[in-house]
């Protein structure tokens, strides 16, 4: 897996994972909003790489930097990670929360569908490839006060698991990871416990080996998978006692 595509590069997760590639000997494009996070990342990083400065909503200049490096890559990528992602606490009945539903479900969800659309033609026509959509724990059931963040990730799920039945003939492995809480500047920001944290550089790692292996599903840390399975599990009478009051994020995007 020698030529990766990353979205969310500039930090968080995105960034962790590169580093994990790079490490390897892969050839990376590296996507992101900030063009300096980007430069000084390339720049620390062995082997040559491709940097562009892109909000992942803008689906045209996305467009134009995929299909940079599938040229850059003579038409053969191995690895597509959507990573890019916002998160920030919502409630519906203040209006002025609308814009960032709007900006969270166009940044978690439907940029993953604009990051991998350019790239099925190429990984078709090679019979292999590997499209990684980034979920969260937090897409297994609905939260108190992250109506938006839970509704994005749930969707990134069922749009991969559709997505992967889709090109199981073609030889493409669609793979969706679902985060636990990883230390990132993203989840610094909760100002609440959050169990189980785990440090990105080792989240990467197990992200990797999960890509590589073509896992369809994985949880990560896989003490999480435990608490996501149980979630699943409980009735609804029972979910909603245990998490009505739970902590909530802040209504700032993140």
């Amino acid at each position: 897996m020698n030529r990766v595509f990353i979205t969310g590069a500039s930090s968080g997760l995105g960034r962790a994972l590169a580093q994990q590639y790079a490490a390897s000997g892969a050839t990376l494009g590296l996507l992101g909003r900030r063009e300096d996070a980007l430069r000084e990342l390339a720049d620390s990083l062995p082997g040559e790489h491709r940097c562009y400065a892109v909000d992942v909503r803008d689906r045209a200049a996305l467009h134009a930097a995929a299909s940079d490096f599938i040229a850059f890559c003579q038409g053969r990528v191995d690895v597509v990670i959507a990573s890019a992602g916002i998160s920030a606490g919502t409630l519906t009945e203040h209006g002025e929360d609308y814009d960032v539903f709007k900006a969270i479900v166009d940044t978690n969800l439907l940029a993953t569908v604009a990051t991998f659309e350019p790239f099925v033609g190429a990984m078709r026509a090679a019979g292999a490839g590997r499209l990684v959509g980034i979920a969260s724990v937090a897409g297994v059931r609905g939260l108190p006060g992250a109506g938006a963040y839970s509704a994005s990730k749930s969707a990134v799920v069922t749009y991969c698991e559709s997505l992967r039945l889709e090109l199981a003939a073609d030889g493409i492995r669609v793979v969706t990871i679902a985060p636990g809480y990883i230390k990132t500047a993203m989840t610094a920001k909760n100002p609440y416990s959050m169990p189980f944290l785990m440090e990105a550089d080792a989240f990467a790692q197990r992200a990797h080996a999960a890509i590589e292996r073509g896992t369809s599903y994985t949880v990560i840390p896989w003490q999480m998978g435990v608490v996501a399975k149980l979630m699943r599990l409980l009735p609804n009478a029972v979910y909603d006692r245990l998490a009505r009051n739970a902590p909530r994020k802040p209504r700032k995007a993140g």
